[in-house]
């Protein structure tokens, strides 16, 4: 279950290539501006694997005739980046248990918005995690943190995502091939820890009056991610994205490498 990224793609190969027997592949919908290597659903069909979606999970668990997915005797539910709870009872269903592999190091932050905290917060050391599932977002026992520096002058969210997917595939490949050789995974309960709600995400990306110095200079490059909506100000009316003589920089650069300049 995962988000078109590079990263899904390569869990789902790294699957395929040991010799799993992946039942279903759930994959967002549209694929929206993703590229062909970035495609979960392309890659799973390359490999026959069928596609569902979490609802036809949760009817094949009752054991419909016409849910279209067969998953008896499943050893783990994976989610990659997955943007939905998974609930009870596709969080019970794997003997091994429901795995979930999270882009920031928990329990620091849960929910949305790390890279763009890592940033704001000028932090110099970032992390990316695997636990199992349980009811709550990003609350169950920790399997593995794996933390590692990161420039907290020069990133963005855009290029912390990049070396986090990065890092997050090298643990889910070390992760899983740890529940296949038979050898228990670690559970370790996780402390109190920060979660980033859809509004504070919001109001964390906008540029305020009297804001302290240096602050919207980090914020313009914590909520860089084109295309999505940087770090806002409004003006009259409209809400603009902000970007500075770096992002400009990697824009023209891009924009260079693609052929495109007069």
């Amino acid at each position: 279950m995962g988000k078109h990224k590079r990263s899904a793609v390569g869990a789902l190969e790294h699957l395929v290539g040991r010799g799993w027997d992946v039942a279903a592949v759930v994959a967002p919908g549209e694929p929206g501006l993703a590229a062909p290597e970035q495609r979960l659903d392309v890659a799973a069909s390359r490999h026959g694997i069928p596609l569902s979606s979490d609802d036809n999970l949760y009817a094949a668990i009752d054991g419909p005739a016409d849910a279209g997915v067969d998953l008896a005797d499943v050893d783990l539910v994976l989610s990659f980046l997955f943007w939905k709870r998974i609930r009870a009872p596709l969080i019970e269903l794997g003997s091994v248990g429901c795995l979930n592999f999270h882009p920031s190091p928990l329990p620091d932050i849960r929910g949305l918005g790390g890279y763009n905290v890592a940033i704001l917060d000028g932090l110099a050391q970032w992390g990316v995690s695997a636990h199992f599932v349980d009811e709550d977002f990003d609350t169950g026992d920790i399997v593995r943190v794996d933390r590692f520096a990161i420039d907290p002058v020069g990133e963005t969210a855009l290029s912390l995502d990049i070396v986090s997917q990065q890092r997050l595939l090298a643990v889910f490949c070390d992760v899983v091939d740890q529940a296949a050789s038979g050898e228990p995974l670690p559970r370790i309960p996780q402390g109190k820890g920060r979660y980033v709600t859809r509004e504070e995400f919001e109001d964390l990306r906008r540029v305020h009056p009297g804001d302290p110095p240096g602050l919207t200079e980090r914020r313009t490059r914590a909520f860089w991610y084109p295309p999505h909506d940087g770090a806002t100000i409004e003006v009259e009316g409209q809400t603009l994205t902000l970007a500075n003589r770096q992002l400009l920089g990697q824009v023209a650069a891009a924009n260079r490498a693609a052929g495109i300049f007069p």
